[in-house]
């Protein structure tokens, strides 16, 4: 069933929205989605990102790909449509260890961009469900801010 209050982010791609739309992404694994959220004028960003740094990167074109790239290009948006940053707060999810035996903790490396670069930015993450090892989909609502999360193993939840 379409929604049509529900836009839906592809990976390494973002979206803004104002109330009352939904913003969702599916596919988080080791993958982090990144919600900024301004409660004043109920308008928030999605942003569903692969990689943790731009800067080792031989393919530089979607900056939307990395975490540090990622978070300034979401806030840039934001900012277009409205939002002040000191009104900001942001909510993560993802960054799961998908394989048992992996050496390159992708997730892991993912959590640990998104977080320093969120507190580079002197931007608070006031909720997060990050790491263990199952993927996620999550639905970002622009009316309350609230992030809803899906597992197929660990049930719904919402931060």
């Amino acid at each position: 069933m379409l929604d049509s209050n529900k836009i839906v982010v592809g990976i390494a791609d973002c979206a803004v929205a104002k109330k009352p739309l939904k913003l969702s992404t599916v596919g988080l694994g080791s993958c982090v989605g990144i919600t900024v959220y301004d409660k004043k004028i109920h308008l928030g960003g999605l942003l569903h990102i692969m990689l943790p740094s731009i800067r080792q990167a031989r393919l530089k074109a979607n900056p939307a790909k990395f975490a540090d790239s990622g978070i300034e290009y979401l806030l840039e948006e934001v900012k277009k449509e409205g939002a002040v940053k000191r009104r900001l707060e942001a909510k993560i999810a993802g960054g799961a260890s998908m394989f048992a035996n992996s050496s390159f903790n992708i997730g892991e490396r993912n959590i640990r961009s998104v977080k320093q670069t969120f507190e580079d930015l002197d931007i608070p993450i006031v909720a997060e469900d990050t790491g263990k090892n199952y993927g996620r989909t999550i639905i970002f609502d622009t009316s309350t801010g609230t992030l809803h999360i899906k597992s197929a193993f660990k049930g719904n939840k919402e931060i």
